[in-house]
């Protein structure tokens, strides 16, 4: 295991979350929680992640549930995405008090749809860290398509 996958699964060691390295798709890592009757696995389905320098990506699968009367991605399901996209960043890059954390403030503009049939990318980096806040940005595209764009606020929970 290489170093970075090391610290990867030592970041979210205590979270409730399953975040080992993917065996059907090398260089990426789960993103699951170990409870799947929560929003993430009831709602979202199947998550990935992975660092990219600076940044980092949170993919997920579109499925036919997951779009409007448009038989487009559902504008929910990318604000979704968005939400879970800052915590995986935040984690994936081992910030301390990402346990606990909560979103403050998510502004999203949306500028394009996004189709069911192909997997769907939150590319996320992080402007700033203080001792109890986060500020990140962030982009959701689907291969060459820009489908939104937005920034986030979250507030780290407490060491224990």
């Amino acid at each position: 295991m290489s170093e970075l996958s090391e610290q990867v699964v030592q970041a979210a060691g205590d979270a409730a979350f399953d975040n080992g390295p993917d065996p059907d798709h090398p260089g990426w890592h789960r993103w699951e929680l170990k409870d799947d009757s929560r929003f993430n696995g009831q709602v979202m389905g199947r998550m990935l992640v992975r660092v990219e320098g600076s940044l980092v990506r949170t993919r997920m699968f579109p499925e036919h549930r997951h779009t409007n009367l448009l038989d487009i991605v559902h504008g929910a399901v990318t604000l979704g995405l968005m939400d879970i996209s800052i915590f995986s960043c935040g984690h994936m890059l081992g910030l301390e008090g990402m346990a606990g954390s909560v979103t403050l403030d998510l502004s999203a503009q949306f500028i394009g749809g996004a189709a069911v049939d192909q997997p769907l990318d939150s590319v996320v980096e992080i402007l700033r860290e203080t001792n109890r806040l986060v500020f990140l940005r962030g982009i959701v595209e689907q291969g060459d398509n820009k489908v939104g764009a937005f920034s986030a606020t979250i507030r780290k929970g407490r060491r224990r």
